[in-house]
């Protein structure tokens, strides 16, 4: 205590206005907060951010008496006003992301009553619940880093809780984390590989209904030229043979078979889908030579994107109608899967059902009359074939534009594209195509993916982008199956052989409303280094950190000598926290034991206390050494001014600001009075005995 005193001096906190917490413990804790908000903030409704801000801020001020708390009514008043807010925005939807949001409110509130040190430690664990909750919607490598600071600043606000003027507190206080991390690592990372991963009972969504960048079921002329304009990733491929060519690169997302005036929509979406788990990392195994695995950014969604002529090879994503894969729930986080590519073309049937060719053949009654005479006129002097051949060369020959910013097209759109603008998105043109080929009597649909794709760093995987959102045509071809007509590939090759920055170059208006995307600087050689070398960080933490789940533990359990099984995983996982625990028990006690080793005085206090309990005085609980040296003078009279001066110079050494004595001056002291004490006791206890 006194060697405390002695390197504090006279300087302390002081104490807060509002309560009996440290202002800096506070300030730690406020931080972490706002850490533990960052990666949600772009789901968060803006005025609940707000909120959160407001509410820490009042918190921070009351800390230095600048404002003061709200008392129990306007508490409770602020409660109601912000938590009807939720409601209203809310609007009955229930997930686990409008959950998650009612929670940080709650958190927010908190701030209001939090006095005391009991509150302190309350908040402090709500905090490292909070953390748990972003991994729900963030698990990139950055975001788990943000997340392991925040948590570090609650420990060290804890800490600085525990310990407000102890000086250099700061430091020893994150030389004592990196310690416990230095500790403990080995440990985490040997039973994350080896803790038996086994899937869940049950599995809750989290869609909640809100928007994600990314296709939809639904296509109006200037939807895609829209999604060209983000640069936020859609999925990731490796592949196990040799890429496909760029222009090869068409992934299938889904069909849309109606025309509703403008708007091409899906008629058979399948309707209502039971939920059901999502296993997460389909991709287990070397990679064959015509197999990819894809990893899926979230989307909502149930489809599943895929390259022509694909199959299904892990069991998370099924094969349905026309060739299009799904889920069995939407992909509310990154799903893993993996498909191959079929050595032969598979085209399905060489004649279309009836009821599929009304459906493919579907129109408006009215409406753009003139996209109607020029189907007429093809019909009747060319076969299907050439029908096709002729829509390509007219979009190739005549003046036709691929361009991000197409005029508006209000009345009869189709017909101002065809005739007078000729200024188009793949969107424009891809629908125009399939109204033409369709008003011809040829069976046509819209198919909606992507198209493209650029090389991540070392060239190992494609990483496709919204911008790479495509729209192109299937026509039904009698004896040849369905077959891709791409008319963008007419009108502008440079965006299939090449991409869409090239396809747009003359018109500057790639990426034009998104400043900060690193895409848009290609030409700056270092961003675009840096870009990459943080997207195969990602990649890979994503791969064998995130998705290292029940299968890709058994696939590497399976390669180690003997042949790991989910029942020998549980038993090396039950003795490894067996032997960790034993271990650190013996560090503790040995800790422990060397630290009254090194503390002379203490070892010499607790002889004392064992030479009392021998003479019939035990120690009781918060018992001072003065007050136990009088009950053994009573108890041995012949020690009793010995005893007093054992116990004056232990309250020297740890309580006195100004001791008579050096440190070694009152070992000795101590030493010597212990031995005496030892001495008048057999001395009074012989003479005891010699007594008749």
């Amino acid at each position: 205590m006194r060697g405390l005193k002695e390197r504090s001096g006279a300087v302390s906190e002081v104490p807060s206005p509002t309560s009996g917490l440290p202002s800096r413990a506070v300030l730690w804790l406020i931080g972490s907060f706002a850490l533990l908000l960052t990666p949600q903030l772009d789901r968060l409704p803006i005025w609940l951010i707000a909120a959160c801000a407001v509410l820490a801020v009042w918190r921070c001020l009351a800390q230095y008496g600048r404002v003061r708390l709200p008392g129990r009514w306007l508490r409770a008043g602020i409660m109601l006003v912000l938590i009807s807010v939720y409601v209203a925005t809310v609007r009955g939807r229930f997930s686990v992301d409008t959950a998650a949001s009612f929670f940080v409110l709650a958190v927010g509130l908190k701030w209001l009553e939090t006095r005391s040190s009991r509150d302190f430690y309350v908040l402090f664990f709500i905090l490292v619940y909070l953390s748990t909750v972003n991994f729900l919607f963030h698990q990139e490598i950055h975001w788990t880093l943000v997340n392991l600071a925040a948590i570090a600043a609650l420990l060290v606000g804890l800490q600085v809780l525990n310990a407000p003027d102890f000086p250099g507190a700061m430091k020893a206080s994150w030389r004592r984390l990196g310690l416990l991390l230095a500790k403990t690592l080995p440990i985490v990372v040997f039973l994350f590989v080896f803790f038996p991963r086994m899937s869940p009972l049950w599995s809750v969504p989290l869609v909640s209904g809100e928007a994600r960048s990314g296709i939809s079921d639904t296509m109006r002329p200037g939807d895609i030229s829209s999604l060209a304009q983000s640069s936020e990733r859609a999925f990731r491929v490796t592949f196990g043979g040799e890429m496909p060519a760029y222009r090869d690169r068409y992934w299938r997302g889904l069909v849309l078979d109606y025309l509703d005036g403008e708007t091409w929509r899906q008629v058979a979406g399948g309707g209502y889908q039971r939920p059901g788990r999502v296993a997460l990392d389909g991709g287990v195994g070397d990679l064959g030579p015509r197999q990819y695995d894809v990893l899926l950014e979230p989307t909502d969604k149930r489809w599943a994107f895929a390259l022509e002529n694909s199959r299904a090879v892990s069991a998370n994503v099924v094969e349905e109608s026309e060739d299009l894969f799904r889920f069995k729930r939407p992909a509310d986080t990154s799903v893993r899967y993996r498909l191959e590519r079929e050595a032969t073309e598979n085209r399905g049937a060489t004649s279309l059902p009836p009821a599929e060719a009304r459906r493919y053949l579907q129109l408006p009654a009215t409406g753009n009359p003139r996209a109607r005479d020029l189907a007429d006129d093809l019909r009747r002097r060319l076969t299907d074939s050439e029908v096709l051949q002729a829509l390509l060369t007219r979009f190739r020959e005549q003046p036709y534009f691929y361009t991000l910013r197409p005029p508006q097209m209000p009345d009869n759109g189709i017909d101002t594209l065809l005739f007078d603008a000729k200024r188009g998105f793949c969107a424009h043109y891809a629908g125009a195509t399939v109204f033409v080929l369709r008003a011809a009597g040829i069976p046509a649909r819209v198919v909606v993916g992507y198209q493209g794709g650029d090389r991540g760093a070392g060239g190992d995987y494609l990483i496709v982008r919204q911008y790479d959102a495509h729209a192109w045509v299937e026509a039904w071809i009698e004896g040849r199956g369905w077959v891709r007509v791409d008319p963008t590939a007419a009108i502008a090759p440079d965006r299939i052989e090449s991409g869409l920055r090239e396809a747009v170059a003359e018109e500057g208006s790639f990426l034009e409303d998104d400043w900060t995307s690193p895409q848009r600087y290609n030409d700056i050689p270092i961003i675009q280094w840096a870009s990459l070398q943080l997207d195969r960080i990602n990649y890979q933490w994503q791969r064998w950190v995130v998705g290292y789940q029940g299968q890709s533990q058994m696939d590497l359990m399976s390669r180690l000598p003997g042949g790991f099984g989910l029942k020998e995983l549980g038993y090396l996982s039950a003795g490894i926290v067996g032997a960790g625990l034993l271990v650190a028990g013996l560090m503790s006690a040995w800790q422990v034991r060397m630290g009254e080793r090194r503390d002379a005085f203490r070892r010499i206090v607790d002889t004392w206390h064992l030479l009392c309990f021998r003479a019939g005085v035990p120690v009781r609980t918060g018992e001072t050494p003065t007050a136990l040296a009088e009950r053994l003078g009573r108890a041995e009279p012949a020690v009793a001014e010995s005893a007093r001066l054992f116990a004056r110079t232990v309250n020297s050494h740890y309580y006195s600001d100004n001791p008579t004595e050096g440190r070694d001056d009152q070992l000795q002291r101590l030493r010597r009075l212990l031995a005496t004490m030892k001495k008048q006791m057999r001395r009074s206890h012989s003479t005891a005995g010699k007594r008749p």
